[in-house]
């Protein structure tokens, strides 16, 4: 058989390759391993990450991007060693594409070697450390919620514009706990009574409240997300020292989780976040509307935040036109973050972490007897964090 004419030849071959690279271009479709914490004190957190996320994947009829997603689902236990492990499997045995969900900043640093080894981006639903802001940003990381610091910023800002003398502070001991209270530091100028880390998971506060009511403080802040918030709100109510400190707290120990759970006690507690279920955008008012819709609940910042994650890898994946392959493209596409965010304007600064407004709330009760949070006022308007210029991550 005689060979074909060189020039059809060259145009077999041309037209082999470009079949070639449709295929390596397009993915049939999109994998996220969500891993969370779903078991124990903190599982309220998770769940609702999970839940919003999927909500997210559901009203774009089970597709980020316009290719269908695959959600791997999996409990870290709240257990960095736990989480290290299921990270690894899903990036080396499930390939997924991107990474999310995880709530504990201790658990994210864990996660973060295998995940970044892998070329695989991470987008956080929450926890977002000091150190991947600063000299150990990493291009694979991505938040899509706050730096650790932020919202205690914002309260410590808070606590000083309405006269606060002498505070005493409460946090966990781990990484999150201490950017909290390095955070509230950096605002608040008046005298810090009392300066105490608890076990994070510890739930009986006697010791700690003697110290408060011995120390003269007029306001406390803390930080104890999910449960632990619960028990030490309840105590701290109970032992009647609401009656002459201002409690303030982040948006994570007065949302609507712990708010289920301790009802009217909270009533006229203070807190900070970037998101509120009364900011009025469309974005938001869809979420909150299609979440209790859902799952019967008023949605909380963890929610909002698991939703944004999946709402800025559907942008993403669109933008790169599903060439999930093209890893400077699809960073660069998660960079620009062309989603409307339920929290409003939403841009990254230089470390990929949020520049954002943040908001002071009250606990109070809604028009329909609700007991929830309100939004007060802004505090600071596109607020960055204080780890940015540490960052030598090229643009």
């Amino acid at each position: 058989m005689s060979k074909p004419p060189a020039p059809l030849r060259l145009a077999v071959v041309a037209t082999a390759a470009l079949c070639l690279a449709a295929t390596a271009q397009a993915a049939d479709k999109v994998k996220i391993g969500l891993l969370s914490t779903l078991s124990g004190p903190g599982a309220g957190l998770g769940v609702d990450i999970r839940d919003a996320f999927q909500l997210a994947v559901k009203q774009n009829g089970g597709k980020l991007g316009g290719l269908p997603a695959e959600v791997i689902v999996a409990d870290d236990q709240q257990s960095p060693d736990a989480a290290k492990q299921t990270a690894d499997r899903m990036v080396k045995r499930d390939k997924v594409d991107f990474m999310t969900g995880i709530v504990f900043s201790n658990v994210m640093l864990a996660v973060g070697q295998p995940v970044f080894q892998s070329k695989t981006f991470y987008i956080s639903a929450n926890a977002g450390p000091s150190q991947l802001a600063g000299a150990q940003c990493n291009p694979y990381f991505f938040s899509a919620s706050y730096q650790n610091d932020n919202q205690h910023e914002a309260a410590g800002q808070t606590a000083q514009d309405k006269g606060a003398k002498k505070v005493a502070l409460l946090a966990p001991n781990y990484p999150a706990g201490k950017d909290a209270l390095a955070g509230f530091k950096r605002y608040f100028k008046g005298e810090i009574a009392l300066e105490m880390y608890t076990p994070l998971s510890q739930l009986d506060y006697g010791a700690e409240l003697s110290k408060m009511r011995a120390s003269g403080a007029d306001a406390v802040y803390i930080f104890l997300p999910g449960g632990l918030g619960v028990n030490f709100i309840k105590q701290f109510v109970g032992a009647g020292l609401s009656k002459d400190m201002t409690l303030y707290g982040p948006g994570f120990s007065a949302d609507e989780d712990v708010i289920r759970a301790v009802g009217e006690p909270m009533l006229g507690m203070f807190n900070t976040s970037q998101w509120a279920h009364d900011l009025d955008n469309p974005a938001n008012k869809r979420f909150v509307a299609d979440f209790q819709k859902e799952y019967g609940r008023l949605p909380t910042l963890y929610a909002s935040q698991g939703y944004d994650a999946a709402r800025l890898i559907d942008a993403a994946v669109r933008d790169v036109k599903g060439n999930l392959a093209d890893k400077e493209a699809v960073r660069r596409a998660l960079k620009a973050a062309k989603f409307d965010s339920v929290r409003g304007p939403f841009k990254f600064g230089p470390n990929q972490f949020p520049v954002q407004d943040y908001y002071l709330r009250v606990i109070t009760k809604d028009s329909q007897g609700r007991i929830t949070n309100r939004t007060v006022a802004p505090i600071f308007k596109n607020h960055g964090d204080a780890y940015a210029s540490e960052c030598k991550m090229p643009a």
